[in-house]
């Protein structure tokens, strides 16, 4: 490696580490608006669509943007799960606590894999099979539900429930977009918001915002910096890293989640349900890794800016 491209990764590295901590801190700035789940999304898609768009603008991408009809449809359909894959995640939010929704949203590799077998035909390896196996052993760990939730109809197993729709949801998302090539992520991503501006305007509560006050500062927080800035910093790291950084760093996402969990709220998760977060962990970087073996090995640089523009919006194992 070159001193140019080690320099590169580096940023990357940075770039993709920063980007992860925000993501971080998500939770909180969900909980603290106040606002129900419906309304948060809908203002993060609003605040984010401007931040994307004056981004995008700033840029000159919209001149040859690349879509077709085909691509740009596949874009609003991935737009549609993303958006109610972040209501369901919110939910859970309320229903269980951040670190609990946040570490079993992180199934979301695992969705893609059998979602990928399931409608693409795509190849299913007995590892594959074990480590999934293996990944929802460690689900039912860190959930910490017990018999007595299914009888009693708490709302912390219907959090849980939630968690694990938003992560469906994500990987659907995630396998609409990987479909989408010559187009920007960033592009990708304006079109998802924007589909959920008209998405969620029919259930916005506008009257329930009327005393938000200060609150909004969380609201505006989430279009700016965890869809805005955020997203900008991800897809720049995505063009300097190899799949195998951006698998392992991806999960400072639920690690910051979980210490601001307890730091803010007093949150934590217990000695049991710790226990599994490791076999999440290794499952879905086992599986995101996972390299067909009739292929060869890609070839990994740090420098790869075109083929960022058709990376996904929805990236691997990232932010909701």
């Amino acid at each position: 490696m070159t001193t140019q491209s080690k320099s590169a990764e580096n940023r990357g590295v940075a770039q993709l580490m920063t980007a992860m901590v925000l993501s971080g801190t998500l939770g909180v700035f969900v909980v603290e608006s106040g606002a129900s789940p419906f309304n948060v999304v809908f203002f993060r898609v609003v605040f984010g669509a401007l931040a994307l768009g004056s981004y995008v603008l700033s840029r000159g991408w919209f001149r040859g943007h690349g879509f077709t009809p085909r691509t740009l449809g596949l874009a609003v359909l991935g737009g549609v799960f993303i958006v109610f894959n972040w209501v369901f995640l919110f939910e859970s939010y309320r229903n269980t606590s951040i670190s609990v929704a946040t570490v079993v949203y992180h199934t979301q590799p695992l969705y893609v894999v059998l979602l990928g077998a399931l409608l693409f035909r795509e190849r299913l390896t007995a590892a594959k099979v074990g480590w999934i196996a293996l990944a929802f052993a460690g689900l039912i760990l860190v959930s910490g539900v017990t018999p007595s939730d299914f009888t009693s109809g708490g709302s912390y197993l219907k959090g849980v429930g939630q968690a694990l729709l938003a992560a469906l949801l994500y990987g659907l998302s995630t396998l609409v977009t990987k479909r989408i090539t010559g187009v920007r992520p960033h592009l990708i991503a304006l079109v998802q918001v924007l589909v959920g501006i008209s998405l969620l305007l029919p259930f916005a509560d506008f009257g329930a915002m009327a005393g938000t006050g200060w609150d909004w500062g969380w609201l505006v927080g989430l279009g700016f910096i965890h869809t805005g800035v955020m997203y900008v910093l991800m897809y720049a790291a995505y063009a300097k890293l190899p799949t195998s950084k951006i698998a392992v760093l991806a999960f400072v996402y639920p690690a910051v989640a979980m210490v601001m969990d307890w730091a803010v709220y007093g949150h934590h998760i217990g000695l049991v349900q710790a226990l599994g977060v490791p076999l999440i962990v290794l499952a879905g970087l086992k599986v995101t890794l996972a390299r067909p073996r009739s292929s060869a090995p890609a070839r990994e640089t740090a420098v790869r800016a075109p083929e960022a523009a058709s990376r996904p919006a929805t990236p691997v194992a990232s932010e909701a």
